[in-house]
């Protein structure tokens, strides 16, 4: 498969996974994240303190790591996603 072909078979799994879900955006606000009113994220950070920037280093990596053979776009978005956070907190 070409690599045009590739992503366009990406970009249709990612909508159809947004299908499935009723148009839940899964890689800013994903609902399973936030069943008790506080945010996985925010948790995570307050567990791991001056730590939490390898946690999001890490994230970063799997999601590149893994977008050409799960979830396509969507798992780049999610990189991007937690790409966007490591730059809000060093630039604190």
């Amino acid at each position: 498969m070409r690599h045009e072909e590739h992503m366009k078979y990406l970009e249709e799994m990612e909508q159809a996974g947004k299908m499935a879900y009723g148009g839940v955006d899964l890689v800013n606000n994903p609902p399973h994240y936030n069943q008790t009113g506080i945010e996985c994220v925010e948790a995570i950070a307050a567990a791991t303190d001056d730590r939490f920037e390898y946690y999001l280093q890490g994230n970063i990596l799997k999601y590149l790591w893994r977008y050409r053979y799960k979830n396509g776009i969507e798992d780049l978005k999610k990189a991007q996603w937690y790409l966007n956070k490591l730059i809000e907190i060093k630039g604190e």
